[in-house]
This record gives structure tokens, C-alpha cells and sequence, in this order.
């Protein structure tokens, strides 16, 4: 199982996988030298030079081969035009497992290559050379990976800390995907289900799950004192809020949390920001929370946000109780929140941690799902 195997044409039907040949260097190097597979494929040189690409063909891609993995060219079948890439590597013979690896040529992707190529290369990695795991790892911050892995039918196992090297030679987290060979060929559902359209809006207000670019926008918001004060676990520098900003749509796809930016429906502008925490997905139990800039408060946006929000999560993403904590001093929260059609619950005392050390009692209000009234 592990040792030497004669390059070989996987058939991917809406994709061709077939040995690297020199004709593909420039295509290549085209395709590697861009800066988001350089991001993403750290162990890969930059800048990415006709060199590297000829050594790959007639070097690196071989040696895969003769180790026991495999190398492939993913190709348009009509055109044989190179797409992208994609192996296996790290096979276990003792566990019958082998990890699977892909990239996409900037010219193709969001057309389905690295969803068709991983079909095929775990059909075969199942079927031929009798596989029972198949690994796959992406970084935190690389959503496009994760849903080609939930396509393929790999589903999310957990984060392998500090498994990953960065270009600048720190350590990184891996989110691992698996999928066995008894597991259907997938899709695998989201944790959370995307917005229609990729957005919600009541015509006052828009929410959108927030994005790297909001960063600074995210992070003037949460240095507000009265922010600041109410802000209990949140990220509390600028590079934190980027890290979050960046693995929004991670934690969305692994069902964890909703983090949205609330925009004035009118000019767009950034109003603020309100999220959705799924930490009791058993009890159905999500928890939301909300901030807004000043001079967006006392006009309803904080009221149609919440109300989107907690009906997306009832009517679409399977919660039953949305919840909602306020703190004892803020009266205008709890106002927002009988308006968006939250009920009072109880007061839980002592549950939050202030930043003085002290313990803070939570004022709780909870909207249940429709049917279940």
C-alpha cells in the first residue's frame, strides 16, 4: 500500500486528474505564484518561478508517486487547460488512512474543481487501495477549503492546534475534516445555514456575516467604554478582532457562531455589530448579543436587527430558545429586546465576570421558536 505506484489518469467527470507534464510549467507557475495559494500553501515558494514549477514536474510530483502517495494535474476534460492540484500524502498502513490535499488555479475557482477532484481522489483512495480515513486540513481562516470539504462529504472533526506552519515560520491551528468510507459521499450540511441571498434585511437595517475588511470598523466599535464594559470574552486588540473577522465564516461553517455587521439599510454605512452563539446545540439554545455605534442608537436598529436575527435562527437554523443576557444597569437593552419581541425570563446571579474581577447578575430574556410557544 505505501510503496512505489505508476503515475496514472483519475477520471473526476467534471475534471480530469492526470500526471504533471512540462507543457504545464507555465499554467503552473501562473497559478502558484498567486497570492492567495501562496497564503494559503505556505510550503510552496514565493515568488513562485518557472524553476520551481519545472522541479515540481519532473521532481517533486514523482517522488509522490514513488513514496507511495500521489500527484495529479486537475484538468478541464475538454480543453486538458490546468486547473489546479491535488494528492495524497501521509498514508498509514497500519490504519488504513492517508491525508488529501488540493489547491485551484485563481482563473477556476467557485466552479466546483476542488469539490469534483476530492470526490474523486477519496472514491478511488476507498475503493483501490482499501481506505477506511481519509484527513483533510485547511487553515482557520480559509472558508472556501472547508466548504469544498463539506461538498466532498468530509465533515468537520475539530482544530489541530499548532499543527500548521506559516510562511514567516510561527505556528498555526488546522481544522480537521474526515471522512470514512462507510460516510455517504456528502454534502455535508453547514453548522449554520447561509443567509438567502446573502443577507437579511427588514428595509432599515442589513445583516451580513462580517469579513476581514470590517475589522477596523468591528474593533472602534468594542474600544466604546460603554462597549467595553459589556464586552465579556470578546477579542480586545486589533490583530484579535482581525483573527475573528477573518475566521467568521469558519466558525459559521462549523455551527459555532453568527457574527454579523449591521449596516444602514439606506447608505450602508456600518452601524454595528450583533452575533449569535450556538454553544448548547443539544438544548437548541443560542445566545445573541448586539452593539451599536452612538449615533445609530434610539432608532431601531438595534430592535431590527435583533428581531432578524432571532427569527433566522427560530425559522431557519433549528434554534428553539434564543437568549438574550442584559446587565442590571442597562435599561435601554431590555427595551430593544421586549420590542424585538423577547420575553423576560429570570435574573441569574453572579454569572457574568466583570473586568475588575467582580461578578455581574444577568438580567435574561429568551424568544422560543414559533411552534413552540
Amino acid at each position: 500500500m505505501t510503496g512505489s505506484r505508476a503515475p496514472f489518469t483519475l477520471d473526476g467527470g467534471t475534471v480530469r486528474l492526470r500526471p504533471w507534464r512540462l507543457r504545464d510549467a507555465e499554467q503552473l507557475r501562473a497559478a502558484c505564484d498567486d497570492p492567495v495559494t501562496a497564503h494559503f500553501m505556505a510550503q510552496m515558494p514565493t515568488p513562485y518561478t518557472m524553476e520551481h514549477a519545472r522541479w515540481w514536474i519532473t521532481e517533486g510530483s514523482p517522488e509522490s508517486w514513488q513514496t507511495g502517495g500521489a500527484s495529479w494535474a486537475v484538468v478541464d476534460p475538454a480543453t486538458d487547460e490546468v486547473l489546479g492540484g491535488a494528492g495524497l500524502s501521509h498514508l498509514q498502513q497500519d490504519r488504513r488512512q492517508a491525508e488529501l490535499g488540493y489547491w485551484v488555479a485563481p482563473w477556476a475557482r467557485r466552479r466546483g474543481v476542488a469539490t469534483a477532484a476530492t470526490r474523486a481522489i477519496a472514491g478511488w483512495a476507498f475503493g483501490t487501495l482499501g481506505m477506511i480515513r481519509m484527513e483533510l486540513f485547511t487553515a482557520p481562516d480559509n472558508a472556501a477549503s472547508q466548504r469544498v470539504a463539506l461538498a466532498a462529504g468530509f465533515t468537520r472533526e475539530g482544530v489541530r492546534r499548532g499543527a500548521s506552519t506559516r510562511r514567516d515560520g510561527s505556528h498555526g491551528d488546522y481544522v480537521a475534516f474526515v471522512r470514512l468510507a462507510s460516510d455517504p459521499a456528502g454534502p455535508v450540511p453547514p453548522g449554520l445555514p447561509d443567509f438567502p441571498g446573502g443577507e437579511l434585511t427588514d428595509g432599515r437595517v442589513r445583516l451580513r456575516r462580517i469579513a476581514a475588511a470590517d475589522a477596523e470598523d468591528y474593533f472602534a466599535l468594542a474600544q466604546l467604554p460603554e462597549v467595553a464594559r459589556s464586552n465579556v470574552g470578546g477579542p480586545t486588540t486589533l490583530d484579535g478582532v482581525r483573527e475573528r473577522c477573518a475566521c467568521a465564516e469558519a466558525d459559521w461553517l462549523a455551527g459555532n457562531r453568527a457574527t454579523c455587521v449591521v449596516l444602514d439599510a439606506e447608505s450602508g454605512a456600518f452601524a454595528g455589530e450583533i452575533g449569535l452563539y450556538y454553544q448548547e446545540r443539544f438544548l437548541q439554545q443560542a445566545i445573541l448579543g448586539y452593539a451599536l455605534r452612538p449615533e445609530f442608537r434610539g432608532r431601531g436598529f438595534a430592535t431590527s436587527a435583533a428581531r432578524l436575527l432571532s427569527d433566522w435562527a427560530t425559522e431557519q437554523a433549528g434554534v428553539v430558545r434564543v437568549v438574550a443576557g442584559t446587565f442590571p444597569y442597562n435599561e435601554a437593552s431590555r427595551r430593544v429586546l421586549e420590542r424585538a419581541g423577547f420575553e423576560l425570563e429570570g435574573t441569574l446571579k453572579a454569572r457574568l465576570p466583570a473586568r475588575d474581577g467582580t461578578r455581574i447578575d444577568d438580567i435574561q430574556y429568551v424568544r422560543i421558536a414559533e411552534k413552540f410557544r
